[in-house]
């Protein structure tokens, strides 16, 4: 009888579990099956939701509902705080499995080459949402003394991070973070937060539920100035072809035109704003001189020469993610992804690496929604299957299970399962209940490892 399909996923983030999705669909795991081992750097599943959504977006993370039933399927296999390249490399799982999918995700931020980036108090979008987020790997306290911050950027993630610069701690208390993120919170002196896009309001990559959220809050003025209200023959193009960045523009206007209320933190939103240079003394920021753009009649914007210079001590770049170089794969430096056709990992010379592939944002780079990586993961496992379908999969030496188990025990590392998870989850839970709250996210790796049972 012939053994199920053998495939290793690294990366239990959304991409993973979708790519685990699309291998259960298929008709191979009817026959002869499939068996499915995930590889998660974290002692908790869930990548990105667990570590990238903001707290106060419990609908985001109501996704982890549908993973959860997936990660429950028999045919899977969880192995949480297994590190690739550390604890376990790519002739290993060769050595496990027929094929290896890498889903690994996004969690370094993009540089931003204007002088003064590297000074005191500018900092990376990422590392901040990873403070707020709990995650063991970043120091558990965040300074947040100034009373007037910039955010550059003009997509979700610097929407996430001036909303929670904005929002008091209390706003915050109902969701899951940690007693030190909002202790931090809690002795955050912004009063003022101004985010910055170089382009117009047509050009925004905000989504359209994330922006009006903004103005949700009690706390919270959201103000648009009339004058960067603004719409070129490019710019009418994109907004009667693309539906939310038509929405995106109604809002913003809508703001720009209506009175300033009474809220007691300021939220600015502000276009036609290049960053040109952060401004600092003694090396600390002291202030962000932007460059006024003016639209080009395509929808891209050029300079004018004009500058501004802005009140700020403290600048976050919210300007994309980048991925970690993963070893014994190629990798392109620019684009911050692996070379791939079709998810096929592809080599210097145009060779397909045989048995190993890509999805996700290691695949393609950290752009679009999370629901946008599940056409990935198809495409990525429909080759799979091509190539197996033809004899074109390399033969593991150990395909059997326990082999995997017995490489783990034999180095002493502490993996954490599926099973560990609900451990977590329902510890998580056990915490926020006497606070009348869902749950409460434990930090400490130690904790977690403890938490699992690992």
């Amino acid at each position: 009888m012939p053994r199920p399909l053998r495939v290793a996923i690294v990366g239990a983030g959304p991409a993973g579990i979708y790519a685990a999705d699309a291998l259960l669909k298929s008709d191979v795991a009817a026959e002869p099956g499939v068996s499915i081992d995930l590889f998660e750097r974290m002692p908790a599943p869930f990548g990105l939701i667990r570590y990238g959504v903001a707290p106060d977006h419990p609908r985001i993370k109501g996704i982890i509902t549908a993973l959860h039933q997936v990660l429950d399927k028999p045919q899977i296999r969880l192995f949480g705080n297994v590190d690739y390249g550390t604890d376990i490399n790519l002739d290993d799982l060769r050595s496990f499995y027929d094929a290896v999918i890498f889903s690994t995700g996004a969690m370094a931020d993009r540089d931003l080459p204007i002088p003064g980036i590297d000074l005191d108090g500018s900092y990376g979008a990422a590392d901040f949402v990873s403070w707020y987020d709990g995650h063991p790997d970043v120091p558990r306290t965040w300074p947040l003394e100034a009373e007037k911050v910039a955010v550059l950027g003009v997509g979700n993630v610097a929407l996430d991070v001036a909303r929670i610069l904005a929002k008091t701690a209390d706003e915050l208390l109902p969701t899951e973070i940690p007693p030190n993120v909002y202790e931090g919170l809690k002795a955050n002196k912004a009063l003022e937060v101004h985010v910055f896009g170089r382009r117009g309001p047509a050009q925004a990559k905000f989504s359209p539920m994330e922006l009006r959220e903004l103005d949700h809050s009690p706390n919270i003025e959201v103000i648009v100035d009339p004058e960067d209200i603004d719409y070129d023959a490019g710019s009418i193009e994109t907004r009667r072809g693309n539906k939310q960045a038509d929405m995106v523009a109604k809002t913003l206007e809508n703001w720009a035109i209506r009175d300033a209320g009474d809220r007691p933190h300021k939220l600015f939103l502000h276009f036609f704003e290049s960053p040109a240079e952060i401004l600092g003394e003694d090396g600390k920021v002291v202030g962000l001189r932007t460059e006024r753009t003016e639209l080009d009649g395509t929808g891209n914007v050029k300079g004018t020469g004009k500058f501004t210079d802005w009140d700020v001590t403290a600048v976050y770049r919210a300007v994309g993610y980048l991925s970690d170089k993963l070893p014994k794969l190629p990798w392109d430096i620019d684009s911050g992804t692996v070379p791939d056709q079709g998810g096929r990992v592809i080599e210097e010379g145009g060779e397909h690496l045989r048995s190993v592939y890509v999805t996700g944002w290691i695949r393609r780079g950290p752009v679009g929604l999370i629901g946008h990586t599940k056409g990935d993961a198809n495409e990525t496992v429909a080759n799979l299957l091509d190539d197996f379908a033809n004899g074109r999969l390399q033969t593991p030496e150990a395909p059997a299970p326990e082999a995997v188990d017995t490489f783990l025990a034999e180095r002493n590392i502490r993996f954490t399962t599926w099973e560990g998870w609900y451990r977590l989850d329902a510890a998580e839970k056990a915490l926020g209940e006497p606070q009348g709250r869902e749950r409460v996210k434990i930090v400490e790796r130690e904790d977690m490892l403890e938490a699992s049972g690992a």
